[in-house]
């Protein structure tokens, strides 16, 4: 019993690791006879686990979806693989109760020579803060939500929702993860224009929108959503004149910090956020150039107190 046991998971293993399968195949990896490999396929499919017939010249076996998750079968390198990609996750915030948890069961079925592993991985690594570009929290994610978006997108399924103070309906798109936030992109259902919209901003409400047929995206999507977080996505949005080209200031900042717009005078606007005026603030020192801020006016002011604070610390 226990032979064939084990020959049943390596059987499930073997269906599990590409999609199709000859019997004479499956026979030659695990050492039996094509009638034993049918037995067998018999035998997982008594266990709920479905293996289809692909009919053909030759035949093949494929592992179904059915009502049941079958044992994962991983060699010792992606266990340890998915460990450590686990405890990562356990710092993401809207995940990080979830990901201990398959963590604490993952680590409970290792065997004790992969556990001894990640445990020494585990206790000697340290690891950084995972918001160092902000003195804002990362705003928390309902998984349930995020699962919904991509129910949505996947079913071309319109979204009723409220946003911002206002109430939309939404055709949806595609979800990006970007800057430790998640955004949806979508466009107005009665207006027709195009957005990405921070999913942590965003209530969704029942019963859902009207069906839609999909519309081709017009333009580079990473594109697009850099540009328009930049304008609409953060707390805090800022509009600076910077006394350089607009070649020397792209030359200088990380696409993810903003926009940057040429002026007819060889300057160059800069158009660019965060979820605080002290991280806009940190970014615009860090371009090293000259600048005089349009909008707003807090972060004239916040400017004004960092100055005197410099200068102070510059006479002592």
């Amino acid at each position: 019993m226990r032979e064939t046991s084990a020959r049943l998971l390596a059987l499930l293993g073997l269906l599990q690791s590409r999609p199709d399968w000859s019997g004479t195949e499956l026979a030659q990896r695990l050492d039996v006879t094509g009638r034993t490999v049918r037995n067998d396929i018999v035998r997982l499919r008594a266990l709920g686990y479905p293996v289809d017939t692909v009919r053909g010249r030759s035949g093949s076996y494929r592992l179904g979806v059915g009502g049941k998750l079958p044992p994962l079968l991983l060699d010792d390198a992606e266990a340890v693989a998915v460990a450590i990609g686990l405890q990562a996750a356990t710092g993401i915030t809207g995940v990080e109760e979830s990901s201990a948890r398959a963590l604490g069961k993952l680590e409970q079925v290792l065997p004790h020579r992969l556990r001894r592993q990640v445990t020494a991985l585990r206790e000697a690594t340290t690891t950084g803060p995972v918001n160092t570009d902000s003195n804002v929290e990362d705003p928390a994610v309902d998984p349930a939500v995020l699962t919904e978006l991509a129910a949505a997108i996947r079913d071309h399924q319109g979204l009723r929702c409220d946003y911002q103070d206002q109430r939309l309906e939404l055709e949806p798109y595609r979800l990006v993860a970007w800057q430790r936030r998640w955004y949806l992109v979508g466009r107005d259902r009665s207006s027709g224009d195009w957005a990405p919209y921070r999913v942590d901003w965003l209530t969704l409400r029942t019963p859902g929108g009207r069906p839609f047929t999909p519309a081709d995206f017009p333009g580079d999507l990473t594109e697009f959503v850099v540009r328009e977080v930049a304008r609409t996505g953060w707390a805090i949005h800022a509009r600076l004149v910077i006394e350089a080209s607009a070649d020397e200031v792209i030359s200088r900042i990380n696409p993810a910090v903003g926009t940057v717009e040429p002026l007819p005078d060889g300057r160059s606007v800069l158009v660019t956020g965060g979820d605080s005026l002290e991280v806009v603030a940190v970014w615009i020192g860090m371009l090293g150039l000259d600048f005089t801020v349009e909008e707003p006016a807090e972060l004239v002011q916040h400017l004004s107190v960092l100055a005197q604070r410099y200068a102070r610390a510059a006479r002592t």
